[in-house]
């Protein structure tokens, strides 16, 4: 890879915390996208789930994920990225290694709250609106992201179906409260369907890998 610039680029480890290696490599794709001056590894926990659908696939990730964590900073991690929207083993992995670790949910939010106004969370099963509300109060944000809707869209229909997804995203996208100023969209897999939305949505869409990989060249080291 070309180096850009005096400085070695920091190594940011992407680690997708379910099975699915195609999710992988749609969020290590739009992560080099988004920060290109920086070197992204992705890493799929092959011991996690197909799919985080919700608490109890989000409990079975946990402890494989941590694994990785693990691993990716014995590497030489600059900043590792924990790509599930749930923020799944997030504070966990925080409290173990000495890198910066950031979850594209936190990043989501942090994006949305800069950018000011009313924010709404798109997501894909009902499942996981109770793990994103807890979240959201435990990161201190749900008093500016209220509303968080779940598009009934399986998770890996994301990648596997983008155009069907897309649409049932839209459904809901289009009937947002009035005033609504940024939409999150509450999957990794989402970087999908963002392009297909943005055609359609006069709304600022963020991605929370992109908003994680745009986080982690401001915690790139001077």
């Amino acid at each position: 890879m070309q180096v850009r610039g005096w400085f070695d680029p920091m190594r940011v480890f992407l680690i997708n915390p379910n099975s699915t290696e195609a999710m992988t490599q749609t969020a290590l794709a739009a992560a080099q996208r988004a920060a290109p001056d920086l070197v992204f590894e992705g890493w799929t926990s092959h011991l996690g789930p197909p799919a985080i659908e919700g608490p109890e696939d989000g409990a079975r990730a946990v402890p494989p994920l941590l694994t990785l964590i693990d691993q990716a900073a014995a590497q030489g991690a600059g900043a590792i990225i924990i790509a599930c929207f749930d923020d799944t083993g997030l504070a966990e992995a925080q409290a173990r290694v000495s890198c910066p670790v950031i979850g594209i949910g936190q990043a989501s939010f942090v994006m949305a709250q800069l950018r000011g106004g009313s924010s709404a969370v798109i997501t894909t099963v009902p499942e996981a609106i109770p793990v994103i509300q807890e979240n959201l109060r435990a990161q201190g944000f749900a008093q500016t992201i209220k509303v968080v809707e779940a598009a009934n869209t399986p998770v890996l229909s994301l990648t596997e179906d983008p155009e069907w997804a897309a649409a049932q995203f839209l459904k809901l996208a289009r009937n947002l409260p009035q005033g609504t100023r940024s939409l999150i969209l509450g999957c990794s897999g989402a970087v999908s369907i963002i392009e297909a939305l943005s055609r359609d949505l006069d709304l600022v869409l963020i991605d929370g890998v992109t908003a994680a990989a745009r986080l982690a060249t401001v915690l790139r080291p001077s």
